[in-house]
């Protein structure tokens, strides 16, 4: 222990250990099969440690053997393994994690500490590495935050046998793992007696899936693998609802404090159930009927069943975690304080800073003629959307309230569908509000993004980033999506 505390703080005095010139070579550098490294991260906003928890050799390696450096500078986060004896870069990886949401929030802010599990996982070295962690600060520059040495063939490498509890469906079969995009999805919430509902709502997902571009165009580039580790109740817990729940990933909503926000803080859970497949993504599949869901970038996102928005969840969830794609709406309330410092450019791809207006980084894809930044009809835009978010919160509180009282269930459930038509009737007049614009399918840079009103811009007036319904990436997103694909090939 001694001489792995020397060595991390060695590693971040050092700063960043050079990287290597060449692309490495696989072969030379890894087996195929998955190294896990599970380690809690621990903190508020003003202070971050991480510790090791355990390391395991699981499975093959899902990922390209090409491409194993990360080429897209996304992330609050970068995993960087490094060769112990030569030095070298041999994988990395940037992400998000739970605890980089929690330390934007009031209580991190105020010095509350919170531990969170986290996972990296990279192939498995034939020597010893040095595991890195970096973390963004507010100039978005990366430095030095962990690093330890680890040795796949240390004795106290966790090889256990995965639990037999687990039902595998192959949903959608394209290839080789390693030059496919392998997805995880996992159900949460379903009980044994729920098995069929859990392969049903599989396929109904998939299905989708490949419903937007640009994956309807590359179904032959994925592959989709179920995983059902029976929960012991249905559903998942609703706590501002007094809901609880056996659930076996545990999926809540109130994450963070806001009622529509449903992630999990059981990691060992998550990674222990996807385990039994390859995976590159994690989707973790909710049987619930209410609106709810997440996605944080290469870690995992979650979405509810039987909502009558499940195929937005779904979509715009998974944009955030498999593309790094920024949240592009900013009148709905969110966890988060000053999740944008701001006078800095985001990384994500589809939001901007506009600090320089020539060097717009979807220059290339702005419509001819378009001022940049682009005025549209944003004070009435704000109008509009401030009623709808009113009403919703006030449904939403009632609905808490009846629940918590123990109201009858003929009366919560015409509250619920009250809400479900409020939620529907809001989103259209917003659709037809901005398919009228003068705007509407240019690209351009128009301001209110990423949680902000001023300040941070998006490509376009409408996007599946930016609202919920049946509609499209915009170019800019999909065009991000599509690189991220192309990483995962060989």
């Amino acid at each position: 222990m001694r001489a792995l505390i020397a060595f991390a703080a060695v590693a971040m005095l050092a700063g960043l250990i050079p990287a290597a010139d060449a692309a490495p070579d696989f072969n030379t550098y890894f087996v195929d099969e998955t190294l896990r490294v599970d380690y809690f991260h621990v903190g508020h906003a003003a202070e971050e440690l991480v510790t090791l928890d355990r390391v395991y050799r699981q499975g093959i390696w899902a990922g390209s053997r090409k491409h194993l450096i990360d080429p897209f500078n996304t992330g609050n986060y970068y995993v960087k393994v490094y060769d112990a004896a030569s030095g070298c870069l041999i994988y990395s990886k940037g992400f998000d994690s739970y605890f980089g949401e929690y330390k934007t929030t009031g209580p991190a802010g105020e010095g509350v500490r919170r531990t969170y599990h986290e996972t990296a996982l990279f192939p498995c070295p034939r020597q010893k590495v040095r595991f890195t962690l970096e973390v963004r600060g507010r100039d978005r520059t990366l430095q030095p935050l962990f690093a330890a040495e680890i040795d796949p063939a240390a004795v106290t490498v966790d090889r256990t046998p995965l639990a037999a509890d687990a039902t595998v469906v192959e949903a959608h079969i394209s290839g080789d793992p390693h030059g496919c995009v392998d997805i995880a999805v996992l159900g949460d919430g379903y009980t044994a007696v729920e098995a069929d509902k859990f392969r049903a709502d599989l396929r109904r997902f998939v299905d989708v899936f490949f419903s937007l571009e640009p994956y309807k165009s590359h179904r032959d580039w994925f592959n989709f693998r179920g995983v059902l580790r029976p929960s012991a109740d249905s559903g998942c817990d609703e706590p501002s609802r007094g809901v609880w729940r056996r659930n076996a990933l545990g999926a809540s909503f109130d994450s963070l404090g806001l009622d529509r926000y449903m992630l999990t803080e059981e990691n060992r859970a998550v990674r222990d159930a996807a385990a039994h497949v390859p995976y590159d993504a994690i989707l973790i599949m909710v049987n619930q009927t209410r609106y709810g869901g997440g996605g944080i970038y290469n870690f995992f996102c979650t979405f509810t069943s039987d909502n009558q928005w499940h195929a937005y969840l779904l979509l715009h969830e998974f944009g955030h975690s498999f593309a790094g794609l920024a949240d592009e709406y900013y009148t709905s309330a969110v966890a988060y304080n000053d999740f944008y410092p701001a006078g800095v450019e985001p990384t994500e791809p589809n939001i901007t800073a506009l600090l320089d207006p020539a060097r717009l980084k979807w220059a290339d894809c702005v419509t001819p003629g378009t001022a940049v930044p682009t005025p549209w009809e944003k004070a009435a835009y704000d109008t509009l959307a401030a009623a709808g978010q009113k009403t919703r919160g006030e449904l939403d509180a009632r609905i808490a309230q009846a629940m918590r009282d123990g109201a009858p269930a003929d009366e919560v459930a015409r509250l619920k569908a009250e809400a479900e038509r409020q939620s529907k009737e809001s989103s259209d007049k917003m659709d037809a509000f901005l398919a009228a614009s003068a705007f509407a399918g240019k690209v351009g840079a128009f301001e209110g993004a990423g949680y902000a009103s001023q300040g941070l811009y998006r490509p376009m007036l409408d996007c599946l980033m930016f609202s919920k319904g049946d509609k499209a990436f915009c170019k800019v997103c999909e065009r991000a999506v599509l690189r991220v694909m192309e990483h995962y090939r060989e």
